[in-house]
């Protein structure tokens, strides 16, 4: 009886068995997924650091603020440079309204008031101002007002020419005087002429009614009421004015 030969076994080299492809397979795995996993930690990385340089600034531009402060609010701005600090003006006599006091506007006002009320000269109502039964402003206040009138002294000798023909039979010499007497109008020389050549007078009948009234008062003869019309003391009328008025008595 023969015997039948014993198989031999024969090993497959170690790269053909599968066991070592399973290994490396699961070694190759390992590594790609290491390999991803770093290049998203170096990315994620990158990210923050670009982040951080993006939104953190400089450490000239950090100083910035410290060294220019913030600017205000424009409205608030402007308006705290249009409104200068308050003042309180002082209560005396002498606050001042564009730079004039209150005593010298209540001077030029009440030389005003005196000119609407009744022609004077510039004299006369600088005396008026004055005086201690008149204004009683001092004389600096007096003069403010006379020298910011808007007053044409001509106009006001006419008008107190008038205003004495008005009242009393006037000669043209005794007007003029009167015009220009201290005790009378203070007009000067040149406005108290411009009232006499532009007053509205018939000296003829200026000296007649003179002639009245000196007769009604006084009963005087035909010769003194003559001498009193004509006399430097009396009526001042020319001689041919005098006459008339004797002739029309």
């Amino acid at each position: 009886m023969s015997v039948s030969p014993t198989p031999i076994k024969v090993k497959k080299p170690w790269y053909k068995r599968v066991w070592v492809w399973i290994i490396g397979l699961i070694l190759i795995l390992a590594g790609c997924g290491s390999l991803v996993g770093t290049s998203e930690t170096e990315s994620t990385a990158n990210s923050s650091t670009s982040e951080s340089s993006t939104t953190e600034p400089s450490d000239s531009e950090s100083a910035t603020p410290e060294e220019e402060p913030a600017s205000a609010d424009p409205e608030t701005s402007q308006a705290e440079v249009a409104a200068p600090p308050a003042t309180e003006e002082p209560a005396s006599a002498n606050n001042a309204n564009d730079g004039v006091s209150r005593e010298y506007r209540n001077a030029l006002n009440q030389a005003e008031m005196y000119l609407d009320t009744m022609p004077f000269s510039y004299q006369a109502l600088y005396d008026q101002l004055t005086s201690e039964y008149g204004g009683q402003f001092p004389a600096d206040a007096a003069q403010y007002a006379m020298d910011n009138l808007d007053a044409d002294w001509n106009a006001e000798a006419l008008e107190s020419a008038e205003n004495y023909l008005d009242t009393l039979p006037f000669s043209q010499q005794g007007l003029y005087d009167q015009l220009t007497s201290e005790y009378g109008g203070q007009f000067t020389a040149e406005e108290a002429q411009y009232a006499i050549d532009n007053v509205k007078a018939d000296w003829n009948t200026e000296a007649l009614e003179a002639a009245k009234s000196y007769q009604e008062t006084l009963s005087m003869s035909d010769s003194a009421l003559l001498d009193q019309l004509t006399s430097e003391y009396g009526g001042k009328f020319t001689q041919e004015q005098a006459e008339y008025a004797l002739a029309n008595l």
